[in-house]
């Protein structure tokens, strides 16, 4: 029978669905047939009516269908009690990315009802006047405990909230499979893919049918299920998986032979025995499957993670494989893993075990190079060699031995042994020819010597220095071969040439190259780095064969040169800047800017360009093409006037930094003359004073001799010399000061004498003054004794005055003979009316005191005492004065017959100063 069915919403007339319902009808049958609404049924009445007809084939057409049956009401709004608001449908459990409809009813018409999906405000479509409804489409999984919706009557407290259960899709088991170990247990696994479980809700379940058998099992697990083979030994299986939830279900099957799904269990006691250096055999053990498998193992070397060997090996319980070709002195690792040899499915699980294979000698040569230098006149090699790698060192390096023979010398060879940790050493050399063998040693022996030759002679070392151009690869270095003979050529340079001293590099090549590219990690932009390449001759020796420079990359300067100003005149000046080394450059140095600006002039001078800086300022430029130049002479410029200078590197990646420029001022067009007068005039009173300095004492007895001592004057000696022992020094004591002369220094003065009746000749006078002491007879005539004072400390002049005058004393004057001599008083007052005289005809000038001397009395004792026959008179004594007399005031030495009458007689027993 056919069945026809119409489903009615809110009223008959609105048909919301319709659906045909097949099935076959007994007698007095009771069908049963459910449909789920969208909108939940307590928020509308439903109305369902149906007809039907038979569809079977047996009775023939036509076929017709019945009338309707009548509408039946299905009212769930009756059984809701008397709540203001209603939220309907409740703990709705739902798939993720389903279509949900919600509805709420209201008892209250005007009642303002809001509501909320996860707090964000949701808008719906109103039913009738008390109910709408709201449809979310394709709604996401938030969070296990469900979404949470709920509407409020505004201004009520009613709230209504309900919670919506959305889980996560049932997916299909993916890699569903079946095998076994043993034959007796056959192992179901699969991925069950997202958890749809939920709380207080039933999870997802497993269920396992083989159809062949008609056998089910509930699996304990989400991902495996154990299915025990039977004792007859099925061999095909069909498996059917069910995965169900309360939403739906998915199912999953697989057909096999039960021979074909064979997987081996893991291997075990795997050992290595007989290890050497080359050699190590392998053993393991497997577990058996049945009594007819055989197993095929796969036995894998590997050496630093990487697998350096595999074989294949066919067994049944034990296995055992030779392994060869090994390195000495390296860490292995053997692994083995089974698997069915008769129809291969899965390679059982992996047992390793590592070893290590024992030492053996060095398999190759160090790779040496030598550094030959002049240390005080002996050559001193230094040579490095880079390690051995661990494929070829065979063990751990204990030491390095260096041997030394003298070529041309007979002499014993000499041994030095390096510590392992040194990749180098030096040796002081004659200028002898040398070779040097050097071998690297381990617990089983040396490794195959290294030779070199070095000789005292370096060869032709004056190599012209050529340019090589660097790219991202590295330096591109050709060379042409000199000589037919060699075996081999030797690059070298320093990967951190600024270090000192630097990691020397080099890099070995065979005899028909002749070019190469050099790379390194540590090559660096902006770094001149320097290559030599040495032909290698057939006696080992290295020649130096050329020279390169290059930059892998050129930049601009970094800095400029400090420039020296020199040969400054009032127009031009020189810059100068020798110090300045191109070789540390960031580039090849092609030339030199030199900028000058001046406020004073706006045209920039031949040779030079106008240019603007970056500040937007104006300057002019002038290049220098040369970078060996290093002085410019700035020319035409104006005197007196300030310029701005600056000096600046140029290579092909740019210019140096523009800093900041250098002032100068022109001098004055005749400085330079004043200069070369003053400057002589300087250096002649500098030595003048020097010359000074170093004679003062000559200078000191010439201009102002020390006062003379009178224990030394020559007057004793005369008059000594007389034979009168008995005359001494008057003491301070016995000396009665009798005069003190004050001498003026007028021009034109006249000087009188003591005592004198008429004054000297009316002229200046140009000598120092003699003051002439004698005795008072009158009638004394020829020689007799006198004293002379003169000056010579002020006026060299006096000295050419000869000797003192010899004035006429009378014999009955003698000192021998009493007589009225003039008196200390008479004296003075005499002295006193000359120097009054004097005074008024000199006029007023500087004066001075004229230094006290002592004569002494020609005998001892008082005056009353004289002896009674006295000596004979002898020839006057002259006693150097010191008086400080101008020259103007001097006068000359009287003559010898002169008609002087300034004289004054003296007492022969009393003396005066």
């Amino acid at each position: 029978m056919l069945f026809q069915i119409q489903i009615s919403r809110m009223k008959t007339s609105n048909v919301i669905w319709v659906g045909n319902y097949s099935t076959v009808v007994k007698r007095d049958p009771v069908l049963h047939w459910s449909w789920k609404s969208e909108l939940p049924l307590e928020c509308a009445t439903h109305f369902v009516r149906m007809r039907s007809r038979v569809d079977d084939a047996k009775i023939p057409e036509p076929r017709f269908w019945s009338n309707w049956s009548s509408w039946k009401e299905a009212d769930a709004q009756k059984s809701l009690g008397r709540d203001p608001l209603f939220l309907f449908p409740k703990d709705k459990l739902v798939e993720e990315g389903s279509n949900v409809t919600i509805c709420y009813m209201s008892r209250n018409q005007q009642d303002n009802i809001s509501c909320y999906l996860e707090g964000q405000q949701i808008h719906g479509e109103q039913l009738d006047s008390n109910v709408s409804a709201f449809k979310l489409n394709k709604v996401s999984f938030i969070r296990k405990t469900g979404t949470n919706i709920f509407c409020k009557v505004d201004q009520k407290d009613v709230i209504k909230g309900i919670v919506l259960f959305v889980s996560k899709v049932l997916e299909e088991p993916k890699d569903f499979s079946c095998e076994t170990q043993d034959f007796k247990t056959l192992t179901c696994t699969w991925d069950p893919g997202t958890d749809t479980s939920l709380p207080k809700r039933s999870s997802q379940s497993y269920t396992l049918f083989e159809s062949f058998s008609g056998k089910k099992i509930l699996c304990e697990h989400k991902n495996s299920c154990n299915w025990q083979v039977d004792s007859d030994s099925q061999e095909m299986y069909n498996f059917t998986l069910v995965a169900e939830n309360a939403l739906g279900n998915r199912s999953v099957s697989v057909l096999f032979s039960l021979t074909h799904r064979v997987h081996p269990k893991t291997p075990y006691n795997l050992f290595l025995k007989n290890v050497s250096g080359t050699k190590a055999t392998v053993t393991w053990k497997v577990h058996p499957i049945g009594n007819y498998s055989t197993l095929l193992c796969q036995l894998d070397l590997l050496g630093e993670g990487n697998v350096i060997q595999q074989h294949n090996v066919s067994i049944k319980e034990n296995g055992e494989y030779l392994l060869s070709e090994l390195e000495p002195d390296t860490e292995y690792m053997a692994r083995v893993r089974c698997a069915d040899a008769n129809h291969f499915w899965k390679w059982s699980g992996s047992i390793s075990q590592k070893f290590i294979t024992a030492e053996a000698a060095p398999s190759e040569a160090l790779d040496v190079w030598r550094n030959v230098k002049s240390v005080s006149g002996r050559p001193t090699v230094t040579l490095f060699w880079k390690p051995l790698s661990k494929l070829h060192a065979n063990g751990k390096i204990l030491s390095y031995n260096v041997t030394v023979e003298n070529l041309d010398r007979l002499s014993g060879l000499e041994v030095h042994s390096v510590p392992a940790t040194a990749n180098g050493t030096e040796l002081t050399l004659d200028q002898d020819s040398y070779q040097i063998h050097v071998t690297a040693l381990n617990s089983a022996g040396p490794s195959p010597a290294s030779v070199i030759v070095v000789s005292g002679d370096p060869g032709n070392e004056e190599v012209e220095e050529e340019r090589v151009n660097g790219t991202e690869d590295g330096f591109s270095v050709s060379w042409k071969p000199q000589s037919g003979k060699a075996i081999g050529y030797v690059v070298e340079w320093c990967d951190h040439p600024q270090d000192l001293p630097c990691d020397l590099q080099w890099k070995n090549l065979s005899s028909n190259t002749t070019s190469t590219v050099i790379s390194s990690g540590a090559f660096r932009p902006g770094v001149r780095y320097n290559f030599r390449i040495y032909e290698i001759s057939t006696e080992r020796m290295a020649y130096l064969l050329e020279k390169k420079a290059g930059y892998l990359k050129e930049l601009a300067p970094s800095d400029n040169p400090q420039v020296v100003v020199s040969n400054l005149t009032s127009h031009s000046f020189t810059l100068s800047w020798k110090d300045y080394s191109t070789d540390s450059q960031p580039g090849f140095i092609q030339g030199y800017y030199v900028y000058l600006r001046s406020k004073a002039e706006k045209e920039c001078h031949p040779g030079f360009k106008k240019a603007t800086l970056p500040d937007k300022s104006a300057c002019c430029q002038h290049r220098i093409d040369n970078p060996e130049q290093k002085t410019f002479v700035m020319e035409n410029l104006q005197p007196e006037s300030v310029y701005e200078f600056l000096v600046t590197p140029y290579t092909s990646a740019g210019s140096g930094p523009l800093d900041a420029f250098t002032k100068v001022t022109t001098p004055d067009e005749y400085s330079h003359i004043l200069i070369r007068i003053i400057l002589p005039m300087i250096v002649c009173v500098l030595l003048i004073m020097i010359t000074c300095y170093l004679k003062s004492q000559w200078m000191k007895e010439k201009c102002y001799p020390d006062i003379p001592d009178p224990y030394k004057s020559n007057v004793l000696s005369l008059i000594k010399s007389k034979e009168n022992p008995h005359l001494t020094i008057m003491n301070v004591s016995d000396c009665v000061p009798d005069a003190i002369e004050v001498i003026h220094k007028p021009e034109g003065s006249k000087i009188q004498f003591l005592g004198a009746s008429k004054s000297l000749t009316e002229t200046e006078f140009t000598k120092p003054a003699y003051l002439y002491l004698l005795p008072a007879e009158k009638n004394y005539s020829g020689p007799g004794p006198c004293i002379c004072f003169e000056n010579l400390t002020y006026n060299e002049a006096a000295a050419d005055s000869g000797s003192c005058g010899h004035f006429p004393v009378t014999p009955e004057a003698l000192p021998g003979q009493p007589g009225p001599l003039t008196s200390p008083e008479n004296l003075l007052k005499a002295l006193e009316k000359n120097y009054m005289n004097s005074l008024g005809e000199t006029a007023a000038g500087e004066a001075s005191l004229n230094y006290v001397s002592q004569l002494a009395s020609q005998m001892s004792g008082d005056k009353d005492s004289l002896p009674a026959n006295p000596p004979e008179p002898v020839l006057c004594s002259e006693y150097k004065m010191q008086m400080a007399i101008p020259l103007g005031l001097a006068s000359p030495p009287p003559a010898e017959n002169s008609g002087l009458s300034s004289t004054t007689p003296l007492d022969q027993s009393e003396h005066y100063r």
